[in-house]
């Protein structure tokens, strides 16, 4: 006897037996239920999500021999035949094939005739949205009033190619993508009863690959078993699909963690000597920062059957929150800019120093514009003057250090002059007693904070200051910054600047005064102001749009 394939062998037969579509077999059954029989139905999604199963198991419904019924028999003649593909009243067609007009009416001429065997003639049109324009047009009057005996079933990955005439004819049903533990699940039954052992991560390996399809699942399967030779293993399954172990992965954060560049680098050439995908690389990379930040900010919900739950909680504790979210995002980007790269491995290194370089600084690290600096003296030639651009950002600079020192927000906290070597840390303004009335602005602008406590403190109007607590009050607007971990921060460091442990208490109205993020705003926008009233009574560009009718677009002005 010839090998069926497990797709074909485990091909659901019954509703009962149809995974992961319950939301359309409730509404079918229903309907089979009470009789509610429409003549033509659309089923809708990617691949390998059941569309064509669904229609034949509809089929059997409609033609079972002990009448029409939700749970068809199975046994009999009807129900065989449906199953082996040989029932004369079922009429299968791949619009793919059969696109033209002419054979659309040879089909549609043969409808008026009475059903052969069953109680109704069923036709199914496979990949309907490959039919053409006038294909459709010849359809659409049988489509709206068939004969009685007659049943449309049409199937399409498509939907939005077909004419809304078509659709506005049909009982739609949308098939979901069927989830990994889903997949996962049903694999793990078909090798319990087909006698094959399997280790779970491989059946999880299997489940992501197949992305979303329980067909492209069961081939995969089928190829993991000819691979391992009767046996379902994890690495085995991961050399089939070129996936990348996650060893290398916690190696490359451990050695993120440490600074260590060169043991990247050398993981890199490691992946690269084994053939792994570095795009598959990058989106492993992103998933597992997804399980970091998990891990940070609800830990309860790292499944307690996970492999790598100790080292995913074990990183969660020692990278910063605020860098997990801008890892993800230059594994993401990194990924799509992959094919931009030079070849896939030197994309792969760029992403890698690229999470490097934007690490959160330590006590080591010097601030990038300091650094930058100290280069530029480094490469300084004496008794060879600056070209006149070079002057123009000195001056440029010069001009912006004489701006009084305001508190900015985040985004504008990198802006930050580290390039003298005098430069002294803010003195932090004092506090006489509680209940005074100290500058928030002040003493914002002599904490050490980054990321969304900076950004939460900006956004705050300090209430007043007791003993051992901190009234702050913030709008309603901006309530999505109010997080636990961003609090506990801002608490933290004014602990540390009054001295003393204090409970932070923030209260959610509308702002009265100033914060220091508005002020930091008005200022900007003064500032832009003052740049394109500057540039328009500037003569040379007066003349400019007097003689060529032009326009100053405002948004390219940037102050200096």
């Amino acid at each position: 006897m010839s090998y069926q394939v497990l797709a074909r062998k485990w091909r659901p037969r019954s509703f009962e037996s149809l995974v992961g579509q319950e939301h359309v077999v409730r509404a079918l059954t229903h309907a089979l239920t009470e009789r509610r029989l429409h003549h033509a139905y659309l089923f809708t999604g990617t691949r390998g999500v059941g569309k064509t199963t669904l229609a034949r198991i509809l089929a059997k419904s409609f033609n079972c021999e002990s009448g029409i019924t939700a749970t068809p028999c199975g046994v009999c003649s009807a129900c065989v035949e449906i199953d082996s593909g040989r029932f004369v009243d079922l009429l299968e067609v791949d619009a793919a094939t059969n696109t033209k007009v002419d054979e659309m009416r040879q089909l549609l001429e043969n409808a008026v005739y009475a059903p052969t065997r069953g109680r109704f003639k069923v036709y199914v049109i496979d990949e309907v949205h490959m039919l053409s324009n006038s294909a459709f047009n010849a359809m659409l009057k049988t489509l709206e009033e068939p004969p009685e005996h007659v049943k449309f079933i049409l199937a399409t990955t498509d939907p939005q190619k077909i004419p809304v005439t078509v659709l506005s004819r049909c009982l739609q049903f949308n098939l979901k993508q069927m989830t990994p533990p889903l997949i996962a699940g049903h694999l793990k039954r078909i090798l319990e009863v087909e006698g094959i052992s399997a280790e779970p991560g491989a059946l999880n390996l299997l489940s992501r690959s197949a992305a979303g399809s329980m067909r492209d699942a069961l081939s995969l399967l089928d190829q993991a078993i000819a691979h391992g030779a009767g046996k379902v293993e994890e690495a085995q399954v991961r050399d089939m699909l070129g996936t990348v172990d996650l060893d290398f992965l916690f190696s490359i954060l451990d050695s993120l963690l440490t600074g260590d560049v060169a043991g990247m680098l050398r993981i890199a050439d490691d992946m690269a000597t084994r053939s792994l995908s570095f795009s598959v690389a990058l989106q492993e990379l992103a998933s597992l920062m997804t399980r970091l930040q998990v891990a940070q900010f609800a830990p309860q919900a790292v499944a307690d059957d996970l492999p790598e739950r100790a080292r995913i909680l074990e990183l969660a504790a020692r990278f910063n929150p605020e860098y997990v979210q801008l890892a993800y995002q230059i594994a993401v980007q990194g990924r799509n800019e992959l094919h931009l790269a030079p070849d896939e491995q030197d994309g792969f290194m760029m992403t890698l120093l690229r999470l490097h370089a934007f690490r959160p600084a330590t006590g080591n690290d010097i601030p990038l514009s300091r650094a930058s600096a100290e280069m530029a003296r480094a490469v300084s030639v004496p008794g060879v003057s600056r070209p006149e651009s070079e002057e123009r950002a000195a001056v440029s600079s010069d001009r912006v250090a004489e701006i009084p020192a305001v508190s900015v927000s985040a985004s504008d906290s990198e802006c930050q002059d580290f390039s003298s070597d005098n430069a002294t840390e803010a003195k932090p303004a004092p506090i006489e007693a509680p209940g005074s009335d100290p500058d928030w602005h002040a003493i914002l602008a002599s904490l050490k904070l980054g990321g969304m406590a900076r950004e939460l403190g900006q956004h705050c109007e300090l209430l007043k200051v007791e003993a051992n607590r901190v009234c702050l009050r913030l709008s309603p607007t901006h309530r999505h910054l109010q997080i636990k971990p961003a609090q506990d921060k801002l608490q933290q460091a004014l602990s540390d600047y009054l001295g003393r442990p204090v409970q932070l208490s923030i209260d959610l109205e509308e702002i009265v005064g100033d914060t220091p993020a508005a002020v930091a705003q008005r200022l900007r926008r003064e500032r832009q102001d003052q740049a394109v009233a500057s540039v328009e009574q500037d003569e040379f560009v007066r003349e400019v749009i007097d003689i060529f009718d032009a326009t100053l677009i405002e948004s390219s002005i940037k102050p200096v």
